[in-house]
């Protein structure tokens, strides 16, 4: 069984469809995701060389092109080396992007790139120009490739003790993409079904690489471009400092509340070394921005603990990224917006640049929607499935914010629970307003040219 390339698959679409950028977006990830579900499914795919049920076959393949990383079965246990290849592709090419692998087909054909294929990757990346959407596409696929490759050589030779010469290799290649792809996927599940990197809790070399590239994967390519360029964190616009700060405070607190909550919790860092501890609160923060990998039994941490990667995750990484969420800029707006509003100023103004009230909007109103399907989800999981709430509000968070983190219900989810949290990686991934244009009724529409009265209303 042969993926179907991107850059083949859209070319179909524009010929046999008239799309818009944004619906070729949604609609091309949905037939890479099915394309991947029927191959996953075929015997070739898993170790017994029998058929994969479709749904969870089809569950795999979501998981892995929207780089969440729940699965109903173990990677390594169950999908043969095939199998693994396939879910590896699917990863990559969710990652990137489907118009960076085409726009990287067009490069190797030395072919054009028509107006409309710029003005999907425009989209794809969450920009609002197409000056340099080629330039920083190649820039794109030179910085993933090469900072994959540093980490699948640093980790295969970690791993070659462990594991030989290929598996180490195959293994070094895996985590390095599934963690700059922020996908969580891992094939370590040898001796143990769902291990995940357990096994490597203390180990300095595996914990500082694959953070590494869970947060390069994670701030987007427009800020990486933006500090190639100017080298100087003074000369950033507003929008990659806001990336960068938010980040790391994140990242500092929530391995803080993590040290501080788990340190005498036999069953995740109560066991470990001051340094062990330290690693691994500093991994559960990070891997909680989308990335999925986990040190410790999830299921054993503290309620207190799964509350504060719940918010971790539903905040999720950077635009134009690898990573789901809500995006770091879309709360700190909300944030720098509530702390003005509390101080009587009319205005959201960050390093001295104004926010416009359509950013402020459009904040309020991914949060809103947001909130409504991971609650409302939640609720129909823990009804369905028999769980409790707090199981089910992670389980929801995680795939909304394609992180992948799992306090062990998704092996037990029903074929309806399943489904919605397919529906739920495929929202995380795409976007909230990508999938929203995309089936809009209205595709032409456009803002009137009058405003209506003003009026008083009392709030609060």
């Amino acid at each position: 069984m042969r993926l179907v390339s991107p850059h083949r698959m859209l070319k179909i679409l524009r010929l046999k469809l008239r799309l818009s950028p944004t619906q070729l977006i949604v609609i091309a990830f949905a037939a890479i995701m099915l394309t991947g579900g029927f191959a996953l499914s075929l015997p070739i795919s898993s170790r017994s060389g029998q058929w994969t049920s479709f749904i969870d076959a089809l569950f795999t393949a979501v998981s892995a092109t929207c780089v969440t990383g729940l699965v109903v079965v173990d990677t390594y246990q169950y999908w043969s080396g095939f199998g693994q290849a396939v879910i590896l592709t699917l990863i990559q090419i969710g990652g990137l992007g489907l118009m960076t692998f085409s726009t990287l087909a067009s490069f190797l054909l030395r072919r054009s790139i028509s107006l409309k294929e710029r003005m999907a990757q425009v989209q794809s990346l969450n920009m609002q120009d197409i000056q340099g959407i080629i330039r920083l596409t190649r820039n794109i696929l030179i910085g993933t490739f090469s900072a994959e490759a540093t980490g699948a050589l640093i980790l295969s030779f970690r791993l070659l003790p462990d594991f030989g010469f290929p598996g180490a290799l195959f293994r070094g290649v895996f985590h390095s993409v599934s963690a700059f792809c922020n996908a969580g996927f891992d094939i370590m599940g040898e001796k143990s079904q769902f291990t995940s990197l357990t096994g490597y809790v203390s180990d300095p070399t595996v914990n500082l690489v694959v953070m590494g590239l869970v947060v390069a994967g994670g701030l987007g390519f427009l800020v990486w471009e933006e500090i190639y360029q100017k080298r100087s964190f003074r000369r950033l616009t507003v929008y990659s400092k806001m990336v960068i700060v938010i980040t790391g405070i994140l990242i500092l607190f929530g391995a803080a509340f993590i040290f501080a909550l788990e340190y005498g919790n036999p069953e995740t860092l109560g066991r470990l070394g001051f340094k062990g501890k330290v690693l691994a609160a500093f991994f559960q923060s990070v891997t909680a921005r989308t990335a999925g990998f986990n040190t410790v039994d999830m299921s054993s941490l503290r309620d207190s603990s799964k509350a504060i990667m719940t918010f971790l995750m539903y905040i999720g990484g950077s635009s134009g990224s690898t990573a789901g969420g809500i995006k770091t800029v879309t709360f700190g707006i909300l944030a720098v917006m509530l702390w003005h509003s509390l101080k009587g100023h009319g205005d959201v103004v960050v390093g001295r640049r104004r926010i416009s009230e359509a950013n402020v909007y459009r904040a309020w109103g991914i949060v809103g929607i947001s909130l409504a399907i991971v609650l409302g989800g939640s609720m129909f999981i823990s009804i369905v499935n028999h769980v409790d709430i707090t199981s089910a509000l992670f389980e929801m968070t995680s795939a909304f914010g394609t992180v992948g983190l799992t306090l062990g219900i998704t092996t037990s989810l029903v074929p309806a629970s399943k489904i919605l949290v397919m529906l739920t990686m495929f929202f995380g991934r795409v976007g909230i307003f990508t999938i929203a244009y995309a089936i809009a009724v209205k595709s032409g529409s456009h803002r009137p040219d009058f405003r209506y009265p003003e009026c008083k209303v009392l709030i609060g």
